[in-house]
């Protein structure tokens, strides 16, 4: 559907008169920011006619890998969790190393289809080492866009959701809004 409104003579006529397909973008909270991913994966890979992504908000996203990284050997029960959550939710995966949960493992990596990503990760969240370590297997694929980190000392997961108007929160949609208006 979105295709077919980028010219602007769509049948959608909400969307003719208030989106503008020039500025396009997509985010996402935990798992919300795994989907966000590949479907910036997926746009990249199928070049869609005229759909083009400028960039990808990923809060807290839920990535995890069979090989522990940074400090999440020091989380007791974290990969545990995550594997047997994970698992719930995909029962026809091949595990913690599916490209759908461990970008690394992913070897379309570097078509991710847009030019800047922003990734957010809370300084108590377990994922936290994957937000980072996203960043670092991105800028390693090829990819040629722009990716930051930023760590938001003294929160949990998606922090920015519980208490929506608390510093953390509002400085928080104060770095989106300017990504967003970024060139």
């Amino acid at each position: 559907m979105a295709s077919s409104q980028m010219g602007g003579d769509g049948r959608e006529p909400w969307l003719k008169d208030n989106a503008d397909f020039n500025r396009v973008y997509l985010g996402g909270d935990s798992a919300g920011g795994n989907i966000a991913h590949h479907i910036a994966i997926r746009v990249g890979l199928e070049k869609l006619d005229g759909v083009k992504i400028d960039g990808i908000f990923l809060a807290c996203p839920s990535f995890w890998g069979k090989d522990p990284i940074d400090g999440e050997g020091e989380i007791v029960g974290a990969k545990d969790f995550v594997e047997k959550l994970w698992l719930f939710a995909n029962p026809n995966s091949s595990g913690l190393d599916d490209p759908l949960i461990n970008p690394e493992k992913d070897p379309k990596l570097s078509s991710l289809g847009c030019d800047k990503v922003i990734v957010y990760v809370a300084g108590k969240d377990p994922l936290r080492f994957r937000g980072f370590y996203y960043k670092e297997v991105l800028e390693k694929s090829g990819w040629p866009g722009t990716v930051e980190v930023v760590e938001v000392k003294d929160e949990e997961h998606v922090f920015h959701l519980f208490a929506t108007e608390a510093e953390n929160a509002m400085g928080m949609m104060k770095k989106l809004v300017s990504f967003l208006n970024q060139s």
